[in-house]
């Protein structure tokens, strides 16, 4: 595809206000109550499945404690957190990545966590007692509030879709969004991605995104 000369609308950064919560409605009341200063809940580990959403709500609730200006530091595969003692609030994703060097951090924050008063909010795959970390931090993990983050259903993935195209600022129709889930796999992140591509296609091109324009990206996306 041709690139564009014109500067393009950014994609919308995660937030919580742009998260589907589908399911998940009381794990983001929780999460919006942390992030807004109520501190009866500091640990919390939530997991699930690739594309349930877990990045999205750390870097949603990184962002909602920075405009806090609450000093927040992420923890992530095998990055070591190298401020001592740790931040008010702590954010480890893929914690089943974690090296060992990386557990033994993560261990030690999360004591500091809890006996200081900070906030820890970790996120992996699996629930906390099948993690492959060493067993003292699997089991800190489980002492605090857990969440599993459910996937959506097609017609909430549809309706993401919809809110994505909304806030990137055209309209998706409903017959274009049932095209692409019967032609694409039903990966949340990869379909928002799709929907990148359409937007800066159509704009390209100075068409609506209608089934024929799918079918041309598609088409050169496979030849």
């Amino acid at each position: 595809m041709r690139q564009l000369a014109l500067s393009l609308a950014p994609q919308p950064l995660p937030s919580l206000g742009n998260f589907v919560p589908g399911r998940n409605a009381e794990l983001l009341a929780m999460l919006s109550a942390l992030a807004a200063g109520d501190r009866s809940e500091r640990m919390v580990y939530i997991w699930g499945g690739h594309g349930c959403g877990k990045t999205h709500l750390l870097q949603a609730m990184r962002s909602a404690f920075s405009a806090r200006d609450v000093p927040v530091a992420q923890l992530d595969g095998a990055m070591v957190l190298a401020d001592v003692p740790p931040p008010e609030v702590v954010l480890a994703d893929d914690v089943e990545q974690l090296d060992e060097q990386s557990q033994e951090r993560l261990f030690n924050v999360y004591n500091a966590q809890r006996d200081g008063g900070g906030v820890l909010i970790a996120a992996g795959a699996v629930p906390s007692a099948r993690l492959p970390l060493r067993e003292d931090l699997m089991t800190r993990l489980g002492w605090g509030l857990a969440y599993e983050v459910h996937g959506l259903s097609d017609d909430e993935k549809m309706a993401a879709m919809t809110e994505h195209a909304r806030a990137r600022g055209f309209n998706l129709g409903r017959e274009v969004i049932e095209y692409l889930f019967r032609r694409q796999a039903r990966d949340l992140p990869a379909l928002l991605g799709l929907l990148e591509a359409l937007d800066r296609y159509s704009l390209e091109n100075k068409r609506a995104i209608t089934i024929p324009l799918v079918r041309e990206l598609l088409s050169d996306a496979d030849g």
